[in-house]
């Protein structure tokens, strides 16, 4: 089956493959730095929250504990 004139033109030559292939390299390799730095910042981000939820138990601790001490000494709350 021959290929018309408009078909023919849409083939790509060997060079024009051989550029967007090298263009394509490029895109990967900056593509793996962005994953790269998503994942490090998604990393960041988990830890963030578990620093935060052990900040908050050890706030929630202490909070009773004053409490405690409070009511054993009398003292309350000021206003």
């Amino acid at each position: 089956m021959p290929l018309t004139p408009e078909e023919f033109n849409k083939l790509v030559t060997k060079e024009e493959f051989n550029e967007l292939r090298k263009d394509v390299r490029k895109i990967d390799g900056k593509m793996d730095k962005l994953l790269g730095a998503v994942e490090g910042i998604a990393t960041q981000h988990k830890n963030f929250k578990l620093e935060m939820t052990a900040n908050q138990g050890a706030h929630d601790r202490f909070e009773e504990r004053i409490t405690g001490l409070e009511k054993k000494q009398g003292i309350t709350q000021f206003a």
